[in-house]
């Protein structure tokens, strides 16, 4: 049982947000978020919506493909930033690609979403052998649910989208997925409530832990919390993914982790053993983009050339949630 991946897209907004430019509107600079992040800029929305994102990161990814959208069994939306409450972003996007085959769902895991969507995909195909094909579609919007006025959080996120065409593989694959639900509160958005007519105008709420008092509609954080369990999580998905395949993080040809902070990947690579350069970074020009930060990552090193024929590949993620997770696989 394994994944083939055929072919990647991505789609980044052509507006960029430098730190000189969030330093314009919060107490910043650009050496202060650069030298605690890796980030010098990113990229944000200007118009386009997080379904129009996704859409252009997945024809590209089908077109690369050069198969027929009519043979895609399944569309997996990853996403935190949907334009809808319903319906899910795939079913959105499928039509507009012509999948009228396929069926097709979102899953919410943060910056997991990823991972889970390609560990689910290898779970269907290798049981559905009539289905050719599986398209993930990681995008978001985080432009949206960014506090800018909170300068510890808004330095870290942009907009993009990845995608990916997968089909079945009898290659190399291992996977591990985990939630550490204790933590949730260390990095929320929580929709703002409305009132339905028959309910009081003070009812009582059920105490969830979070604060009260905090902003509804955009990202609250922990900051020192979530980096405790990053730089965690991280190392310790990779090492659950391992188990059992009798490879050591030193056999991994190219880690494509979350883009969330360059100090925490550093962190990590130093707890594995794994020099730092086999990891593939771009959050210098793109932050943190949730979701979608392991397939535009991907995308970026497949069109790098990084990505060679046999190349065992780790892809890594970690999130609100908490969410982690970790696949290993060969590259055909």
């Amino acid at each position: 049982m394994g994944l083939r991946v055929i072919s990647t897209g991505s789609y980044l907004p052509v507006k960029t947000v430098t730190n000189d430019d969030l330093a314009a509107i919060v107490e910043t600079n650009d050496e202060w978020i650069a030298s605690r992040t890796g980030i010098r800029s990113r990229h944000m929305a200007n118009g386009e919506t997080t379904w129009y994102m996704g859409l252009m990161a997945a024809k590209t990814a089908v077109d690369r493909a050069g198969i027929d959208p009519g043979d895609i069994g399944m569309i997996i939306g990853t996403t935190i930033t949907s334009d809808f409450i319903t319906p899910s972003m795939a079913a959105v996007i499928q039509s507009m690609i012509g999948a009228e085959n396929a069926f097709a769902y979102d899953i919410s895991a943060a910056c997991t979403g990823f991972v889970y969507a390609m560990d689910i995909a290898e779970k269907y195909l290798s049981v559905r052998r009539d289905m050719k094909y599986v398209l993930i579609i990681s995008a978001e919007k985080l432009s949206e649910v960014t506090n800018f006025n909170d300068r510890s959080s808004c330095i870290l996120f942009g907009d993009g989208a990845g995608a990916a065409v997968v089909s079945y593989s009898d290659s190399l694959f291992s996977s591990w997925n985990g939630t550490d639900a204790a933590g949730f509160r260390s990095i929320y958005a929580k929709h703002t409530r409305t009132l339905n007519p028959f309910e009081d105008e003070s009812p009582h709420i059920p105490d969830d832990g979070t604060d009260p008092g905090a902003p509804e509609n955009v990202i609250v954080q922990d900051g020192k919390a979530v980096y405790r369990f990053a730089t965690k999580a991280l190392p310790n998905a990779v090492g659950k993914a391992l188990e059992g395949t009798g490879l050591t993080p030193a056999d991994i040809d190219i880690f494509v982790p979350h883009q969330a902070n360059a100090r925490i990947i550093e962190t990590a690579a130093k707890h594995m053993g794994v020099p730092i350069e086999k990891f593939h970074i771009v959050l210098d020009h793109v932050g943190n983009t949730s979701s979608s930060s392991v397939p535009i990552a991907l995308d970026d090193a497949v069109t790098a050339g990084k990505i060679k024929p046999g190349m065992k590949m780790c892809f890594v993620g970690f999130g609100a949630g908490l969410t982690s997770g970790a696949i290993i696989m060969q590259n055909e």
